[in-house]
């Protein structure tokens, strides 16, 4: 290889690599398999007929050392069968590489992903007849790996091996359309193209011992796997960039994403993909420590159990070290120079020191939800917003105003002096000045709905009027009631509680005894009076979600700990309450909605969340880290981060917000039409289809118009809200843009090593 293009950079690694002493049989093992399945000594099928890898490249690549060294403890047998799949997984890799990706072989490279799956028959199924070595090689796998492991546990292997196949083929639209993927979807996407989960999940057939299947798709077991994931392709992007630019001219590598984002040099971008690696271990080191434990307690597991949960957190931390260690030694990567800052982690099983990063106000302050910070400090200004879509007012405002003004009585929301609101903390934060007749007329609740939902009909709007009002009265009685005095059990108690007034049944559900409980059983007999049972469950599940996410926002403010910035986007999108207002849409257009379980679909509920989310942050940024004191807000989250001022990360939060935007248009005007023309949808589904995506524009454009003008974030009296500025329409990329990324100037700054070029994922 040439030059280097930058030097590694000094790896946070709490954990010390050590190895397996079964070696050796696995390297004999796994060469006879190889020749076996036709890895090696045949001719390949890449261009020109030649291998896709020839004895020495295998060789020099040394598959067993990686197995041997990320899986430490495992015995000979069990280390040959895990070794095979990485194997399989990492040829499977190379030759999509030479046959599909360097010819740019779209089409074909759909076909031959869409055949894959068959190898993996649930139960023990039938199979197709191979056709080739990565066919031959994946049914030989399967065979052998059922018949060890429950069908819980193949249905996850299954779903974590067929995303990291078929999103392959998001790569190469990649490389195709010639686009970089902005950093958050990169991150999210690249758990999928890159197969740490897939190992993740390769780890429990290592230690012959499984997740039980009731917590393995909890949120504690969920984040140990995300961010153990996305700590090893991260790791793999900084070793692979010179690889992957220079000869293979991928696009989908997380140092070319800094690179691009930020405007800056390789040395630079590798260094803050660093940082967020190290963001991401000990993210994972945080969820084992803090979150964890009450998960084994609540859900009862036994003391095997437990064993099998605590042998498999240190099976990833195994996996992480070893993994490293691999990359310092395999010709497949560059690795001169580079270390590990050795010693011990949160987790107690080794020693050194952690960086977790303590919050400070965006004020430069410590926070307490005691008084105010000035709502200008560190140079914040709530920065112009994008008004892409024309908002509409329903001609039932002025009911809608009325009924929300009677319902909140009745249900003893609107009470300034009562006991909710009747601490000096209360009075002084500005909590129960929401919650008076004054403040209440300035917060407009009703106009919300009608701007959000112009089309509504009369009890429709009603509807959700309640449903946005009872989550704003929840959402600041849970602040003063549970997070300014940090009480993480009472708060679990009061959410648990909440589960009893949502049945799934015909029969009632309990009575409320507060505004929050009386709000929601109403809102529940009302919602679900014709609703069928699966669409109670996904409302319970709506509902449920979000109180139980802002338990999540409690314990960071009780640790004290600005979360960190990948975790945070994606649980921002259940804080936020997204799942519950397009689900109300959803419900409000009635009939099913087509598509929802595809990739797309599903991107777009994510861009959606995120638009509303992060404006919201902007928006009530002062409110929040002032009078609240939160640190759970996505200016405070990239602040801390990139260690820049606040008006920077406001800035780059708001080019996150116009991305989302961008990338909501193009999957519906280009991804949702070829999605629907490959489903063959009929007329009526496709209208169906259009409404929806058509609701949710105005959904967005209403809770635009309503969120600057509203006196709950900017006070009754104040200021005129900050104008809208033009959205950049269609054309441009999805991606985040480089503008406002560069503000974060604190951290980038200019390097006087290395070149730009173009760049791809690991393994």
């Amino acid at each position: 290889m040439a030059v280097q293009p930058y030097d590694l950079p000094d790896f946070y690694l709490p954990h010390p690599a050590r190895l397996n002493p079964h070696l050796e049989g696995t390297r004999a093992h796994s060469r006879d398999w190889s020749y076996a399945m036709g890895f090696l000594g045949e001719p390949g099928e890449a261009p020109g007929g030649g291998p896709v890898w020839t004895e020495a490249d295998y060789d020099a690549h040394d598959y067993a050392l990686l197995t041997a060294y990320t899986h430490p403890d495992t015995s000979g047998p069990l280390l040959d069968l895990v070794n095979d799949w990485y194997v399989w997984v990492f040829y499977f890799d190379d030759h999509f590489l030479e046959v599909y990706k360097k010819t740019r072989d779209l089409e074909g490279a759909k076909r031959y992903l869409a055949r894959l799956p068959d190898f993996m028959p649930p139960h023990g199924g039938t199979m197709p007849e191979p056709v080739n070595a990565v066919e031959r090689g994946l049914a030989d796998l399967w065979s052998r790996t059922a018949p060890l492991m429950s069908p819980g546990w193949l249905e996850r292997f299954a779903e974590s091996t067929y995303n990291l196949l078929l999103e392959s083929a998001w790569e190469l639209a990649n490389i195709s359309d010639e686009r970089v993927p902005n950093p958050v979807d990169y991150v999210a996407m690249r758990r999928k193209v890159g197969g740490a989960p897939w190992s993740a999940d390769l780890v429990e057939v290592a230690l012959g011992g499984e997740v039980p299947d009731r917590v393995a798709a909890l949120r504690p077991l969920r984040v140990l796997k995300d961010t153990f994931s996305d700590a090893v392709h991260l790791r793999n992007d900084i070793f692979s960039y010179q690889r992957e630019t220079e000869e293979e001219g991928e696009v989908n590598n997380g140092v070319l994403v800094m690179e691009r984002f930020f405007g800056t040099d390789p040395q630079r971008a590798a260094d803050i993909t660093n940082d967020l690696l190290t963001s991401r271990m000990q993210q994972f080191e945080n969820t084992a420590v803090v979150e964890l434990p009450p998960l084994l307690d609540e859900h009862g597991l036994d003391a095997a159990e437990r064993v099998n949960v605590l042998r498999y957190v240190q099976g990833l931390q195994d996996w992480q070290s070893g993994g490293h260690e691999w990359h310092m030694r395999s010709s497949r990567y560059m690795n001169k120079g580079g270390s590990g800052n050795g010693g011990s982690g949160l987790l107690g099983l080794v020693t050194s020191p952690v960086r977790l990063r303590a919050f400070t106000s965006p004020y430069g302050t410590a926070p307490s939800l005691g008084g105010a910070a000035p709502p200008g400090g560190d140079g914040f200004a709530t920065p112009a917003l994008t008004a892409p879509y024309e908002a509409r007012t329903n001609p039932r405002l002025d009911a809608a105003r009325a009924h929300a003004q009677e319902w909140a009585s009745r249900m003893g929301m609107l009470d300034g002096a009562g006991a909710q609101w009747s601490s000096a903390a209360a009075q002084s934060s500005g909590a129960a000045g929401q919650w008076n007749p004054a403040g209440f007329a300035a917060a407009d609740h009703g106009r919300f709905a009608a701007l959000t939902h112009p089309d509504a009909a009369a009890p429709d709007l009603e509807l959700v009027t309640d449903w946005h009002l009872w989550r704003r009265h929840f959402d600041d009685l849970f602040t003063e009631r549970f997070k300014r005095p940090r009480d993480l059990a009472g708060a679990r108690a009061f959410v648990s509680a909440l589960t009893e007034l949502m049945p799934l049944g015909t029969e009632a559900g309990a009575a409320g005894d507060g505004p929050v409980e009386r709000g929601l059983a109403d809102l529940w007999a009302r919602t679900t009076a014709t609703m069928a049972p699966d669409r109670r469950e996904e409302l319970k599940g709506a509902v449920a979600g979000l109180a139980e996410s802002w338990l999540w926002e409690l314990a960071n403010l009780v640790q004290q700990r600005v979360p960190d910035p990948v975790d945070y986007v994606e649980t921002r999108r259940t804080t936020s309450g997204a799942e519950l207002s397009s689900l109300l849409v959803r419900h409000l257009l009635g009939g099913e909605v087509p598509l929802l379980d595809t990739g797309p679909m599903r991107a777009l509920a994510e861009s959606f969340a995120d638009i509303g989310a992060f404006r919201n942050d902007l928006l009530s940024f002062p409110k929040e880290t002032g009078p609240e004191g939160d640190l759970n807000n996505a200016v405070v989250a990239v602040r801390t981060f990139l260690d820049c001022d606040t008006r920077r990360a406001a800035g780059i939060v708001t080019d996150l917000v116009d991305a989302r935007l961008r990338q909501f248009d193009r999957l519906a005007a280009a991804e949702l039409p070829l999605l629907a023309a490959d489903q063959d949808l009929d007329a009526a589904a496709r209208d169906r289809l259009s409404r929806y995506v058509e609701a949710l524009r105005l959904w967005l454009a209403g809770d635009l118009a309503w969120s600057t003008g509203t006196g709950r974030y900017r006070g009754a009296g104040t200021a005129e809200a900050p104008a809208h500025r033009p959205l950049l329409r269609l054309g441009g990329p999805t991606g985040l843009g480089t503008s406002a990324a560069r503000l974060g100037a604190s951290r980038l700054g200019t390097s006087s090593t290395g070149t730009s070029s173009t760049g791809t994922p690991w393994r």
